[in-house]
């Protein structure tokens, strides 16, 4: 997912006519509302309660999250051996940010390659954090533990986002420390171009992605866990290419393509009587892998969610008319449609990085297609390119993303959406971070829960609310899994929200410069799953009507 270094965009159909009108009309409707959609569990709407009255609409639902890469310092930190104090002061910053644009999570790489951003037993501190492979930030921290914790104390999500197979990214500079598995178990690495790629053929490989994995679901408090596109290598065209990301986009592919040197590990399956193809035993190897995954982080921690971002084109067997281009089927080797159709994941982020009117991808056509082979009603969260917007060639004007937010909200069957990356909404190109907090974020939303994986009301908390300076204070009491409250407040017959994270003891509404004080505070909980608890009147600063 190093999107960032090229510059292509993916190629495009000639969109459904009418499907696409919709879309459009929609996206005026949805966006003056700044987000505000019902608490349902499998697809947002725009609310149509009453503002009014003394019963709160229900909650704003809505996955608005970023990528934050630490491949090749594109996101965190900003460059590698900043001293622990840097690193740290970045990634505040980065959080700071999101939660005041009101984003819910954050998906953090946290496996470049075959390496990690937190002490780890299995695979060397990343060079990415200190420029030397194998060598711990200075002073040492963990890197991990304080982004969690962080994004905690802001209400914040933290999906630990790891590459499945890559061992070397083509632009590593740092020699491998001695526990890379380039070094504990080079017959299962393969040459690739400028890559080094763990073969998904071999048991070793797939076993150390499963392990990484696991290991951090076990020792940290991440609320998700993330893979990327790279299974099998985006194919190259010869030995010295640095890779095809860009071609794909582009719908392209190379004149003759390098196949994967997996001739070993092929060779085995045929000798103990394999009677699988070579694409549909690739295939298979990815399979098995995801769905070890999806089995073995539930069972650990029910409440983690697995979440899976694929190449934005389905197969093509299966796509639109006039849909064309790249298919990761069969040359990433990832049957992406069959772990919708087999419940393996809880989230999907299809990268639909096309614009809404691009002949041959567009936007809308293709969100409609995983929508359309999601039966399993998991959540549909997609990718946007928002690093396109200011990119050397091929540029996104902030409209584009913001367009795109708005059609995906006219999809019962999409709830949310991922920014690549968050260096865009840091850096405020061309103003796409003011325009997302004035239109499409101008309130905060609640993750969409996750019913499949538990639907257990939490606690209530015990709220108790006073008139202090200019507002009101209220004291909170967590209850039974409670991980943020829900608050709401009415002024003038209008009602606000606010997310807050359940470690507060306290928190202050304040009053409105015009609308005065608040005369009702409301107040609820909510669990890792998003299941919300019963709601406390906290705060009537006026008889309520009988």
């Amino acid at each position: 997912m190093q999107r960032i270094q090229f510059e292509s965009s993916k190629v495009v159909l000639q969109p459904d006519q009418k499907r696409r009108a919709f879309a459009l009309a929609g996206v005026a409707g949805a966006l003056a509302l700044g987000g505000l959609f019902t608490g349902c569990t499998t697809a947002p709407t725009v609310a149509t309660a009453p503002i009014g009255g003394d019963v709160p609409p229900p909650a704003p639902r809505e996955f608005r999250a970023a990528w934050v890469s630490t491949v090749a310092n594109i996101d965190w930190p900003s460059k590698p051996n900043l001293n622990a104090a840097r690193q740290q002061a970045e990634a505040i910053a980065i959080l700071d940010r999101a939660k005041a644009l009101n984003l819910n999570a954050i998906v953090l790489q946290v496996r470049p390659a075959a390496d990690a951003i937190y002490p780890s037993k299995i695979e060397p501190w990343s060079e990415y954090l200190t420029g030397l492979q194998g060598a711990a930030p200075q002073p040492y921290y963990d890197p991990l533990e304080f982004w969690v914790t962080q994004a905690h104390a802001r209400g914040l999500e933290l999906h630990a986002w790891f590459n499945p197979y890559r061992a070397r990214n083509n632009g590593a500079r740092s020699p491998f420390a001695p526990n890379h598995i380039a070094r504990t178990n080079p017959a299962a690495v393969k040459s690739y171009g400028k890559f080094l790629w763990m073969d998904p053929g071999e048991d070793a490989a797939v076993k150390q992605t499963l392990d990484v994995v696991l290991d951090v679901v076990r020792r940290y408090d991440i609320d998700g866990v993330h893979i990327d596109d790279y299974f099998y290598p985006y194919p190259i065209e010869t030995p010295t290419a640095s890779g095809a990301e860009g071609a794909a986009l582009e719908g392209r592919s190379g004149k003759t393509e390098l196949d994967f040197p997996d001739e070993p590990s092929w060779q085995r399956y045929v000798a103990t009587g394999g009677k699988l193809d070579r694409a549909s035993w690739r295939r298979q190897n990815v399979n098995r892998l995801i769905q070890a995954l999806y089995e073995g982080i539930h069972r650990e921690k029910s409440w983690v969610r697995f979440g899976i971002s694929p190449f934005g084109l389905g197969r093509p067997d299966r796509r639109p008319p006039g849909i064309n281009g790249f298919s990761q089927y069969d040359k990433l080797y990832a049957d992406a449609e069959l772990w919708l159709q087999n419940g393996w994941v809880d989230y999907f982020t299809p990268q639909l990085y096309w614009g809404i009117r691009q002949p041959g991808q567009a936007y809308g056509v293709l969100l409609d297609y995983w929508i359309g082979q999601n039966s399993r009603s998991r959540h549909m969260w997609p990718g946007l390119y928002t690093s396109r917007i200011g990119a050397p060639t091929r540029d996104y004007p902030p409209q584009e993303i913001v367009e795109q937010i708005g059609v995906t909200r006219t999809r019962p069957g999409a709830t949310g959406h991922v920014h690549f990356s968050m260096v865009a909404l840091m850096q405020n190109r061309k103003g796409i971070g003011d325009q997302l907090r004035s239109s499409a974020y101008v309130g905060p939303a609640l993750v969409p829960a996750t019913p499949w994986l538990g639907n257990d009301i939490p606690g209530t908390p015990a709220v108790t609310g006073a008139r202090k300076g200019n507002g009101v204070y209220l004291k909170l009491a967590a209850g039974k899994a409670n991980a943020l409250y829900a608050v709401w407040s009415r002024y003038g017959g209008q009602w606000r929200f606010a997310v807050v994270p359940a470690s507060r003891v306290d928190w202050t509404v304040p009053d409105d410069v015009k609308l005065g004080q608040p005369d009702l505070v409301v107040v609820s909980a909510v669990d890792r799953l998003g299941n919300e608890s019963a709601r406390v009147q906290a705060w009537a600063g006026k008889p309520l009507k009988a």
